[in-house]
């Protein structure tokens, strides 16, 4: 069971994740940069959920320019925060 959760900011260069319950897996793109890499995004957050056994999440991204290295770590922070895990 998850619960409602998110991490990041809507400021330039970084993106906002908010992860909520759901019966299945949806992701939403959002946001200015939303368009350019829609397959590579729905990739990381499917296999970041496959990780941690989560079957069922809405998770919505709000990407404001956010690189790699950043949209992987807001997505790690708020699918912990989800499950009731220690942020670090």
């Amino acid at each position: 069971m998850i619960v409602e959760s998110r991490a990041g900011t809507l400021e330039s260069s970084d993106c906002l994740v908010c992860v909520y319950p759901s019966d299945r897996v949806e992701v939403r793109l959002k946001g200015v940069c939303a368009r350019m890499y829609p397959e590579r995004t729905r990739a990381l957050v499917e296999e970041a959920l496959c990780r941690m056994g989560i079957t069922g999440a809405l998770v919505e991204i709000h990407d404001q320019g956010a690189i790699l290295p950043t949209l992987r770590a807001r997505l790690k922070t708020a699918l912990s925060r989800a499950v009731g895990g220690v942020e670090g």
